[in-house]
């Protein structure tokens, strides 16, 4: 996978490691806003979340804003924002084409944490930032996660960390009453999967393959045993990305038990690579129905 080498960001080494402890989270936020909250009383009703993911900036900040005021009517359950950055590890080359063309229009992370500010609050869905681990810590972790809590975010997902480094960024999470979605992957063993689950908050996020973001043609039947697996060792919401970019790709993987569909390289694909902005939001509207339709 090339990686983009547009920022003078790089990750960060030396994080320490501690005993993994897990603390509730501080309840500052509306229920509404909550994605714990979301998430487990849709699986009180026996209902499946849809969550989708876009990538701030593509194709401006300004649409941004109105693709998640568009997702938020369409009827998402939650919703993942993408903070554009140089070396997207996890993203294959739809995601990275997104970052890249964001970061080219001098998007940043105050940007979108302003952005966030201006749009946020008037949603229903919980959103949940994605962003990778340097943004962060350039930040300052306690500073990082106070400022976009109060820019109306719930969740924050760091893909580079691993579950041993997740502790820092957990215990600032916790203290700004923002919840830390961790992931579990097709290589995790049991074991493992059982610690990522104990201390995920809000949902575990299953990725479905073994490596980086995209459009498939379709899910892996192997899927099925990883939900089964996860299930055995946590009774927390279990939600499946990567790969997912079709109604009939969210059908199936309902039917394989999970409590939710992740959906992201379709709809950033839609959005940023029309022909212009309300082309994009159009084609983005028009996936993001499919898919709200076939996880009920």
């Amino acid at each position: 996978m090339m990686l983009m080498q547009r920022s003078s960001v790089r990750p960060a080494g030396g994080r320490g490691r501690r005993a993994l402890t897990v603390r509730s989270v501080a309840a500052a936020a509306p229920a509404t806003k909550s994605v714990s909250g979301t998430m487990n009383a849709l699986k009180a009703k026996g209902k499946v979340a849809f969550i989708p993911f876009i990538c701030a900036g593509d194709p401006d900040l300004d649409t941004t804003s109105l693709a998640l005021r568009k997702l938020d009517e369409v009827g998402a359950d939650v919703i993942e924002l993408g903070v554009p950055y140089s070396d997207p590890l996890a993203d294959g080359p739809v995601i990275q084409g997104a970052a890249t063309r964001a970061l080219d229009k001098h998007t940043t992370l105050d940007k979108v944490i302003e952005m966030v500010r201006r749009t946020a609050p008037a949603m229903k869905a919980p959103l949940v930032m994605f962003t990778y681990y340097n943004p962060i810590m350039r930040k300052g972790l306690d500073n990082f996660a106070r400022t976009i809590k109060e820019a109306g975010a719930a969740g924050l997902l760091v893909p580079d960390l691993p579950l041993e480094e997740t502790v820092s960024v957990r215990a600032a999470c916790e203290k700004a009453g923002i919840e830390l979605v961790l992931l579990a992957t097709p290589t995790t063993p049991q074991a493992r999967m059982r610690a990522i689950a104990q201390a995920s908050q809000g949902f575990v996020y299953l990725v479905s393959v073994t490596g980086v973001t995209g459009m498939k043609e379709q899910v892996s039947g192997r899927v099925e045993g990883l939900v089964s697996e996860l299930k055995a060792v946590t009774d927390k919401p279990v939600c499946v990305g990567f790969g997912v970019s079709r109604a009939e790709h969210a059908k199936q993987i309902v039917s394989w038990g999970a409590d939710g569909v992740i959906c992201g390289s379709a709809l950033v694909k839609a959005l940023g690579e029309a022909s212009s902005p309300a082309e994009g939001l159009q084609a983005m509207e028009k996936l993001a129905r499919e898919l709200r339709a076939a996880t009920p």
